[in-house]
């Protein structure tokens, strides 16, 4: 059978992500830096056939998917609320530093939602989307931790942080779970998962 190819792409960058802030579930705009970054992915992603657009209905990743289906001649489907970044609570806005490290607990921060929970959701989204769209190529922009900890949990990998408005391509088997081809615009050697 053939597989779901999914590119998943990280929203382009925020002022908040340029001062080093924890987003999660705050909804931060583009900035002009982000909107050029998710015009530059259009050129990465052309050369592949999409069948649908998805994004996190949270502004950053709707507007850089906007963008992107607009480069690609294409329409974006639908915002999937599963896909909003993952909550980091009192902790959002904050930049490294003693008040931010009086908030840590194991897994995440005090009043957040655990590395655990977002790639549980994270994962459903995914596997949701897998069904779906089955066999076919679909290109969801979504956020960096949330990514970052769903494909760890998919492919029993160890990732580090997903940079901006670069390709990362999985593939989902029905029998085979993920695989993981490209992370972070680089190939990758891929450990599967069911």
């Amino acid at each position: 059978m053939t597989p779901t190819t999914f590119a998943l792409v990280r929203h382009g960058q925020t002022d908040w992500n340029a001062e080093r802030r924890l987003q999660g579930a705050t909804d931060i705009p583009l900035n002009d830096v982000g909107r050029g970054q998710a015009r530059d992915a259009v050129a990465v992603l052309a050369p592949y056939q999409w069948d649908a657009i998805v994004s996190s209905p949270l502004s950053r990743a709707a507007e850089t998917a906007d963008l992107i289906a607009e480069g690609l001649g294409l329409a974006v489907a639908r915002r999937v609320p599963e896909l909003t970044e993952r909550s980091f609570g009192p902790a959002e806005g904050m930049q490294a530093g003693p008040e931010l490290e009086a908030l840590r607990v194991p897994g995440g921060f005090k009043g957040a939602e655990s590395e655990d929970e977002a790639a549980t959701r994270g994962l459903a989204a995914l596997e949701a989307l897998a069904d779906e769209f089955r066999g076919q190529r679909l290109l969801v922009v979504t956020h960096g931790t949330l990514l970052r900890v769903t494909l760890s949990r998919a492919t029993g990998q160890t990732l580090t942080s997903v940079n901006n408005a670069v390709l990362n391509l999985a593939h989902h088997h029905t029998i085979d779970g993920w695989q993981l081809e490209y992370f972070n615009g680089e190939p990758v050697l891929a450990a599967t998962s069911s």
